[in-house]
């Protein structure tokens, strides 16, 4: 099948709270009219093959679960899904987390499955639509609870929106449009993305040859007592982090009832994408209490590293500090260090995070199910090698040196992949409300 694109005749602004412009000859429907909230109790034998995980896409077979770790103890209050049912992360739709099941199996309360009421609707269609920045805004309004971290959306609510409903026709071309728009800017995320990844362990592996070998050849070496980190210059000191640097999780989040200060947040997405923190970044507006304010205050020198994730593979991913930034506090989500510079540097420790011999240890202490965790006390104990202060200079200016090329390199390809990811939305948002017109033009007897 080839669709070709143009733009409809004429345009309207769409009805309710959906407000976006949409083609004249589109309908508007509620989402209790096209799917129904699917109550099917899952077996208690738990032999489905599989249970929740939310990834962007819906649910994972069980043994790509279990091989993370991830088990069900009971399904009881587990609903069944089918392939091609939507399933609507409660807790986190206002954020995106809704996906198109791409198994059949069972899913836990904490998702809501829905399943198309007619043959017309396709569920591909909607699933795009309810991930767009547009569905994020209104899912979010009319979500309960009193904190973004507990605000949830109960299918009373989301099935009441009107929603834009094209022919089903239309609703087929924009769903296999997007589909394979997607998958190719997809693939080109991941390829960069997997370049990415080889020049950070490049970055790792020549972070490790400098800062753990010391810049003396043939200098005597003696035990770290810590085997990820093996053995270091004899004249060295192995101290826990906690004896040489303030460590404190932040849980200052975007909105809080108590909070009264306007503040900028440093926040998970500003540290994993960035190896220095400074005010060039455009950080997210939030609101703090002076207590908070006085407490996780960004200061020159400190180490900012991710605490939660999706994956083991992120936790401890660090930034530093490269100023003070007055009025941007560190945020939930993230670690903050503070070195005390009389013993060890700010960078120094931000280039052990960078490496394969201490940073990575990090991975193997993070806890969780859908989502890990990393805590306090795992960072406080780190055992850290620390060389005499004029030898941490020496040892950060020849790692600049050394990762010069690298950090380029990461950096363009970074910036590569935003613009591709722009794109992304880009493509689905243009199709799914009617912004270009798509066709199909196989002719009768033409192969698709």
């Amino acid at each position: 099948m080839k669709l070709h694109s143009e733009t409809y005749d004429s345009y309207k602004n769409a009805e309710g709270e959906w407000s976006v412009t949409i083609p004249s000859e589109w309908q508007e429907k509620r989402v209790k009219d096209l799917f129904r909230l699917v109550t099917d109790a899952a077996p208690a034998n738990n032999d489905y093959e599989l249970l929740s995980l939310y990834t962007g896409i819906g649910v994972k077979p069980r043994k790509d679960l279990e091989a993370r770790g991830n088990k069900a103890s009971s399904t009881d209050g587990y609903w069944i899904v089918r392939k091609n049912d939507i399933v609507v992360n409660k807790l986190l739709a206002w954020m995106g987390a809704v996906g198109l099941s791409e198994y059949e199996g069972v899913t836990s309360p904490a998702y809501d499955v829905l399943r198309q009421v007619k043959p017309e609707v396709d569920p591909r269609y909607f699933a795009y639509l309810f991930r767009t920045e547009t569905a994020k805004k209104i899912f979010r309004k009319n979500s309960r609870g009193i904190m973004d971290m507990r605000l949830r959306l109960y299918f009373d609510k989301l099935g009441a929106l009107t929603v834009p409903y094209p022919s089903s026709t239309e609703q087929k071309n924009i769903a296999d449009y997007i589909d394979n728009k997607v998958t190719l800017i997809d693939k080109k995320i991941n390829t960069l993305s997997k370049k990415v990844i080889l020049y950070k362990k490049l970055r790792a592996t020549n972070i490790d040859e400098i800062a753990f070998s010391g810049l003396v050849k043939d200098t005597p070496l003696k035990p770290s007592d810590d085997d990820a980190i093996g053995k270091i210059p004899s004249h060295w000191k192995v101290l826990r982090l906690k004896e040489v640097a303030n460590i404190q999780n932040s849980n200052v989040d975007k909105k809080s009832h108590d909070h009264e200060k306007t503040v900028k947040l440093c926040n998970y997405v500003d540290v994993y994408k960035n190896d220095f923190i400074n005010s060039s970044l455009e950080f997210m507006q939030a609101t703090a209490n002076d207590s908070e304010i006085a407490k996780f205050q960004i200061l020159k020198g400190d180490v900012l590293i991710t605490k939660d994730s999706e994956t083991c593979e992120d936790i401890a991913v660090p930034a530093l500090a490269a100023e003070t930034l007055e009025g941007v506090l560190c945020g939930y989500h993230l670690a903050q260090i503070r070195c005390n510079n009389k013993i060890i540097l700010g960078e120094y420790l931000f280039r052990l995070f960078q490496s394969q011999r201490f940073g990575k240890r990090f991975t193997v202490f993070a806890k969780g199910i859908t989502r890990v965790g990393l805590g306090q006390s795992a960072i406080a104990d780190a055992l850290t090698p620390i060389p005499p202060l004029e030898e941490q200079l020496e040892i950060i200016n020849k790692i600049r040196c050394s990762t010069e090329l690298t950090d380029k390199a990461i950096g363009n390809l970074s910036r590569q992949i935003e613009k591709l990811k722009e794109l992304r939305i880009a493509v689905v948002n243009d199709a799914i409300t009617g912004k270009i017109r798509l066709k199909n033009t196989t002719k009768r007897g033409s192969a698709a």
